[in-house]
């Protein structure tokens, strides 16, 4: 069994998979913080299951958004119903959408599979697939340990769950999706797979290599978005400004965002995952002269000890860091920088650690993550180095870091009392409606709530808000016009 299987890491020192133990256990994991929407409110009650309905549940991130869009609007067109994320799954067939990036999120895309494999067990579902990032990792193991699921599929061969089930893939569909956010705004993914190698990383193994979509395709499928009523588009990729090299050996993306500005019905731009590597400084010229680019870029730093960059093979060295966001802060003046950062890799010592605290503390980062090191098996760290950093000195490193970074994102959103902006409103929620500035990315940024006692908004309006008050979380706005 899986559950007992060992992958050597070094002379003496050997790993079980958590994840797969867990699955032999047949319980769930507790406190997996890795998101997941609704899951833990299945009700394991007897129900009607719906014909032709098919629940799609997604894990992780965005990119998994949208493949999982992509399959939805596949299953419509061949006569489907199609609920994602839904509070009270009911149909007779179900679609798990897994991510396999670091353990915690290996365990939540187990446990949710886990609990369909309770509903089928009880009768209230006839089929259950899996795809994703974890599928694609580790299939052939799943398939042993999972019977109970129908079929597992891989990444990129999702859609023969089509034909799988006597259906066949509509080309004039090819590219189009049933969108799941809000119909103001859209994840447009340019490209696929990663060529870095950072050393903890193992989404290369999962992905392959990075991928690129064409320019001109990628334009077209915002021109249909606009179409549709989409206003602000978020720009997803494993690393964003890799894009276009796999093609021609050059840097495309700031063409990409430039050509994409000028498509009218474009409001708002927002750029994610960058790389401070070679970074592409005509970038910031785009985002800087264009006033529907938002003055938001997130690159992921993930250290600034020279000694801990070096060892996590990410190609750049503290004052090569320090000097990018040098010269970022001086191109766009008042750009939110998000950055995710990462504690507790072998070999960070308490030097390397202070010199981070110092790191967040001069840079002010506006919008910061971060995340303890997780151990994945074929990455070149799993393979070359002992994960000697004790789990509760990364959780105690994780949570200083973190407490640094609120005191500063509580005074830099402080900052912004008195100011007006333009919000854009997601939603209706309570007693407020909720917004926000193009320096907010939906569901991981700031909001801002506007209180729905003074007139009505339209979801999806952009409304000049001034800012009135602000706490740990959120500001507080009043329509101006």
């Amino acid at each position: 069994m899986l559950g007992v299987e060992c992958w050597v890491l070094g002379v003496d020192e050997v790993i079980l998979h958590p994840f797969m133990q867990f699955i032999n256990n047949q319980q769930p994991t507790p406190n997996i913080q890795h998101p997941t929407p609704n899951i833990q409110r299945l009700s394991l009650n007897k129900e009607r299951m719906k014909k032709n309905q098919i629940d799609i549940v997604t894990m992780g991130c965005s990119k998994n958004l949208v493949d999982s869009e992509l399959i939805m609007k596949q299953f419509e067109e061949n006569g489907f119903h199609c609920t994602h994320d839904s509070k009270r799954p009911q149909g007779e067939i179900a679609v798990i959408n897994t991510c396999g990036f670091i353990e915690a999120a290996k365990e939540e895309s187990i446990n949710t599979i886990l609990e369909f494999i309770n509903r089928k067990k009880n009768g209230q579902l006839n089929k259950l697939y899996v795809m994703g990032c974890l599928s694609q990792r580790y299939r052939d193991e799943l398939e042993v340990e999972l019977p109970e699921v129908d079929k597992f599929y891989g990444k990129f061969n999702y859609k023969q769950l089509l034909t799988d089930l006597g259906k066949a893939d509509v080309p004039a569909c090819n590219g189009v999706r049933h969108l799941t956010t809000p119909r103001h705004y859209a994840y447009v993914k340019i490209a696929e797979g990663c060529d870095r190698h950072c050393a903890y990383c193992a989404i290369p193994l999962i992905t392959g290599r990075h991928h690129s979509r064409s320019v001109e395709e990628i334009l077209d499928e915002v021109r249909g978005l606009v179409a549709q009523g989409v206003k602000e588009f978020q720009i997803i990729e494993q690393e964003l400004t890799y894009y276009g090299v796999d093609l021609d050996g050059k840097h495309h993306i700031t063409e990409l965002i430039s050509r994409m500005a000028d498509i009218e019905g474009v409001e708002w731009i927002r750029l994610h995952y960058a790389y401070p590597n070679q970074f592409p400084l005509d970038l910031l010229d785009v985002i800087a002269e264009k006033p529907n680019v938002c003055k938001y870029l997130d690159i992921a730093f993930q250290h600034i000890s020279d000694h801990m960059l070096d060892r996590m093979r990410r190609h750049v060295s503290k004052q090569e860091t320090l000097d990018l966001i040098a010269e970022i802060r001086r191109r766009v003046p008042g750009i939110h920088l998000r950055t995710t950062l990462l504690v507790g890799f072998p070999g960070e010592n308490d030097e390397d650690f202070e010199e981070l605290k110092e790191f967040v503390t001069n840079a002010r980062f506006e919008r910061m993550g971060a995340f303890s090191y997780s151990e994945e098996e074929g990455t070149y760290s799993a393979n070359h180095y002992k994960d000697d950093v004790p789990e509760d000195v990364k959780q105690a490193r994780l949570d200083e870091l973190m407490a640094i970074q609120q005191g500063i994102s509580e005074e830099l959103e402080a900052e912004k009392v008195g100011k007006t902006f333009k919000v854009i409103i997601d939603r209706k929620e309570g007693e407020y409606y909720v917004g926000r500035t193009e320096f907010c990315s939906p569901e991981v940024d700031p909001e801002v709530l506007i209180s729905s006692t003074e007139k009505p908004l339209r979801i999806g309006k952009f409304y000049d808000v001034c800012i009135t008050d602000s706490d740990e979380f959120d500001l507080f706005g009043e329509v101006v016009k």
